[in-house]
């Protein structure tokens, strides 16, 4: 490695009996992938220009929404393409590392929780489910009108209040629905993890978004999971269900922490 060069990361897996990831794949800056092994594992790693990547122009980058957008789907998609040859942790965008032999030392340092982290997802899988709801459809019903010997500002104030009440009524009641789906969908997941909903600018969806979960299900239950998530929304008017997936266990791994690693939070949404 150059000084004119860093390594981004993208996975750890377990070191392939090949030595080699799959072909043709290439990261963030156009780069071959490859994998640099040690103590029984590989990290999949590209070589990247520091003049793009060091810590002050990922800065400006992360600034640049197309950018940002861009290179975060070419990481995610080097992360699925070796999630293919096999399980792998995801590593977060913008994980870098001076050289090869500062990932092989991660890599030997890491080895026991990064083995036993291989070991606790193998043969699951990520999905997520995401709930939205019309709040109209769990407002409560109305009341009969009240009498009118109240001045016109009271009555205001009274209905401003009523709104308000029916508002959080509303709020309630879809949140018991999400609460009592996500029951549902865990069931079968061996381990959930809960995220904030999205930005309705960003996500350009309608109503509320009362449940963005992502569940680790056993490979052997995918149908299961699936076909539950179909059921689950014809089961219940007024809640629309989204599933997306399979993924990598982005959400049921903890990732090394890397040198310089810069953080966008949900860069790849």
């Amino acid at each position: 490695m150059t000084d004119s060069l860093a390594v981004w990361l993208y996975a750890v897996m377990a070191a392939p009996e090949d030595g080699a990831p799959p072909p043709g794949l290439t990261g963030v800056a156009d780069e071959p992938v490859r994998l640099v092994e040690e103590a029984g594992l590989a990290a999949v790693v590209g070589s990247v220009p520091l003049e793009d990547f060091s810590e002050d122009a990922l800065r400006g980058h992360l600034e640049d929404l197309e950018w940002l957008e861009r290179t975060a789907r070419a990481h995610h998609r080097v992360i699925n393409g070796v999630a293919r040859q096999g399980q792998v942790i995801p590593l977060r965008f913008a994980t870098l590392y001076h050289d090869d032999d500062r990932v092989r030392a991660m890599l030997q340092e890491r080895r026991e929780d990064l083995t036993a982290t291989l070991r606790r997802v193998a043969d699951r899988t990520e999905w997520g489910v995401k709930a939205y709801v019309d709040p109209r459809s769990f407002l409560p019903d109305p009341d009969e009108p009240a009498g009118g010997e109240d001045s016109p500002g009271t009555a205001y104030l009274l209905r401003r209040r009523a709104q308000r009440q029916d508002q959080e009524t509303a709020h309630l009641r879809a949140t018991e629905r999400a609460e009592g789906i996500h029951a549902s969908l865990a069931a079968l997941a061996v381990a959930t993890a809960a995220h904030p909903p999205q930005d309705t600018a960003l996500a350009a969806y309608e109503g509320w978004m009362v449940l963005n979960n992502s569940y680790l299900v056993p490979d052997g239950l995918t149908e299961e999971f699936t076909a539950l998530v179909i059921t689950l929304g014809e089961r219940y008017p007024g809640v629309t269900l989204e599933v997306s997936g399979p993924w990598p266990p982005y959400s049921f791994t903890a990732p090394p922490k890397a040198e310089g690693q810069a953080r966008p939070e949900e860069a790849a949404s």
